[in-house]
Parts: structure tokens; sequence; C-alpha cells
């Protein structure tokens, strides 16, 4: 079995996997993680990113962001950040490709769409979608449903921000139960220790996900124009960035500063990362991957300055870019399409394709509205708008 070396004793090792679920002969050519990070590659759902809105809706420019290149974007900074702190970066690189296959279309709004339309129902939760896609949605392969995963990855996927249960999970964590899905997979098929912490590469990819869309996020709203490198000008860190830019080339066309600072950006936060983990790691020395699990903490994270600087950047992008009327107004409309959509399959379920129709028959009303949501989240936000226009315009 081919494996890349991970130097040091806490990373989690293709050869010690606990498994999948449906047992597979070993591939003579690839590792265990390699074969997870191909199939997420190969599947269905990841290919629908490239026209899923990461801010803004894939008709409202070539350049911006969607779920894709903000996965391809996460998936690199956790590999860098693997590589310098010596785990897998293969599996590293799995859950940060698959993080978001379970996002609707039309980012965060057709998420509380459909939040609201399943809320009697089960509730919408994109990471226990993401699940769903994993275990249950992706159907490709002749002997199981979704793509089997391994156990480390699956684990990854389901606790990247963290445990799901216990004293140890967060406070949005334990206000609400564990997603229907997740818990069920856990109890009656692979236990994935909901209340231990996931593994450093899990930590990582949850970390690169910072990283990347907020400062790809910065590029994004300067192009689009919702707030100018000037309104940047006493942000912690991202100010001082700017200005040292601006200072060292006088007069630098502006689309080349932004890309030279948001490049210093990304990297001031990766080797943030990179010492403050080892600095977690010395003092916690974990003997194996399972001991980080056990850890009681985060052994992968910002350091306390870093943190704060975060925090900022997330309030100044929150104020100024996702509530930015401009942004509302479509995301108004997103929420839109998405309620309206949800309601007329739900009430009349036969307007679904002749697929999905054969599995509501006989199904209650709560399994009707969870096949219905499956439908919706895996749309594209080009074919939920052509689907509502066919649906609902009498001319088309």
């Amino acid at each position: 079995m081919i494996d890349l070396i991970e130097g040091q004793p806490y990373a989690c090792r293709a050869a010690d996997s606990r498994g999948r679920l449906f047992a597979e002969p070993p591939s003579p050519t690839r590792s265990e993680f390699q074969r997870d990070r191909d199939r997420i590659i190969h599947s269905t759902a990841f290919r629908r990113l490239k026209y899923k809105t990461q801010v803004f809706v894939f008709h409202e420019g070539d350049h911006y962001r969607t779920r894709l290149t903000h996965s391809i974007e996460v998936a690199q900074i956790a590999r860098s950040i693997g590589r310098a702190l010596g785990l897998n970066e293969d599996l590293a690189e799995a859950v940060a490709l698959a993080h978001d296959l379970g996002h609707p279309p039309f980012g965060h709004s057709g998420e509380e769409a459909l939040a609201a339309g399943m809320a009697e129902f089960g509730n919408f939760d994109h990471n226990e979608q993401t699940f769903r896609v994993l275990t249950q949605l992706e159907r490709r392969y002749a002997e199981f449903d979704g793509l089997n995963l391994t156990w480390e990855c699956l684990e990854g996927i389901a606790k990247h921000n963290g445990p799901l249960t216990g004293p140890a999970a967060g406070v949005k964590a334990r206000a609400r139960p564990v997603p229907p899905t997740i818990a069920a997979y856990s109890a009656g098929h692979q236990d994935l220790d909901l209340a231990g912490w996931p593994s450093a590469e899990a930590q990582v990819a949850a970390v690169a996900d910072d990283i990347a869309y907020n400062n790809h996020d910065i590029d994004d709203g300067l192009r689009a124009g919702l707030f100018a490198i000037a309104d940047l000008a006493d942000l912690p860190l991202v100010g001082p960035v700017f200005a040292a830019v601006e200072q060292r080339y006088p007069g630098l066309e502006p689309a080349r500063l932004i890309h030279e600072a948001v490049r210093r950006l990304i990297d001031l936060m990766v080797t943030d990362v990179i010492d403050e983990s080892r600095r977690r790691l010395e003092a916690a020395r974990p003997a194996g991957a399972d001991q980080v699990r056990a850890a009681g903490r985060a052994l992968v994270g910002f350091s306390p300055a870093m943190r704060e600087n975060d925090r900022a950047l997330k309030q100044f992008l929150f104020n100024h870019m996702y509530r930015h009327y401009k942004v509302n107004r479509m995301t108004g409309k997103a929420r839109r399409v998405v309620t309206e959509l949800f309601e007329l399959y739900l009430s009349q379920p036969d307007r679904l394709p002749t697929e999905w129709q054969a599995t509501t028959e006989g199904a209650g009303t709560a399994a009707t509205a969870r096949l219905v949501a499956d439908y919706i989240a895996g749309m594209t936000d080009r074919f939920a708008l052509d689907e509502h226009r066919r649906l609902f315009d009498v001319y088309s």
C-alpha cells in the first residue's frame, strides 16, 4: 500500500485506518486517504460546486469565487499547513475538498430558506447534508450508496468544527441535537466518537476554511465595489498589510495591490497557525492520532492575537459585504426561489423528476420533505433559477 510519509506520531496513518463501512480490497497504487480524495473529486456533488454561490450568484461575474474554487483553495492551504506540521496531507485535503458538498444553491440564503422549510421536519444543516451526500445520495457504485469513505474522513467531515456532544462541544453544538443523519450513522454503523475532537488533519481543514474565505472575500468584495481599500485602513492586520504594500509599491495598479496584500495576509495567517499549532502540540505531546482526539481542546488553530484579528475581519465582512444592499437584493430573490420550490415540491411531489417521485410513494410528509430538501440542496444556482422559471413562469 502506498502512503505518504507522516512525519509525526500524531498524524493519521492510512495503513492504520479504522476502515470503510463496506470492506474493499486495498489499492496497489494509492493509500486509503488518497482514494477518499479521488472519490470526492470524481463525485457529481463536487462538479456541481462550480455553479454554487460563495457570495455572488454564478451569473454576476466569471471571476468571483464559487464553492468549487473555494474548496480547491481550502485544500491547497490545508495541504500546506498539514505538510509543515508533519500530518497526513491526503486526509487533510480530502476533508477540505468535501466540507462544502452539502451547501444548497445561493449560499447561506439558500440554506436559511431550506432550514425554514424543514423546521418542522428535522431541520436542514449544510454539514449534515454533506454527510448525507457522502453516505447516501451519491449513487455511483455497484455495491453501496455514497462514496464509502474511510472512518477518518467521515469523522473529520462530521466534526471538523469540533465535538458535537459532551462538555467539549461548542455553544452552537450544545444548543441543538446532533444532526439526525450523523447521529444515526454513528449509532448504527461506525461510532464517530461525537464527543471527541477530530483528528489534527480535520482541524487543519477547518482553520484553512477560515483563512480561505475571509481573505478571498476581501478580494471579491473589493472587485465588486462593495467596499474600497480605504475602508480597510483601520481594520487590524488587514489595514497595515495594505498600507505596507502601498508604501513598498507606490502607484501600483489596484488589481495587483489587492492580490499582493491578500497573498501576504494568507501567508501571515498560515504562518500563525503553524507556529501556534506547533506550540500546542509540543505542550500536549500526543503519542498518536487518538490522543489528539482525546486532548480536550483543539491542537490546531490561530494564536489568541490572530483569533482577534480573524474576528474583526469577519465582523467587517458581515457589515460591509454580506449585508450590503446589493448582496441583500440578490439573496432576497434567492431565498424566495428556494422557498417557493420547496413549498411546491412538498405539496405536489409529482412535479419532481420521475426517479425522485418513486421514492415518495407511500412516504409520510416528513420523509417527503427530507427528499425534497435533498433534491433542492443538490441544485446549482443556475438549475434552481431555471427550474423556478419553468414551474412558475406561465410563459415558460
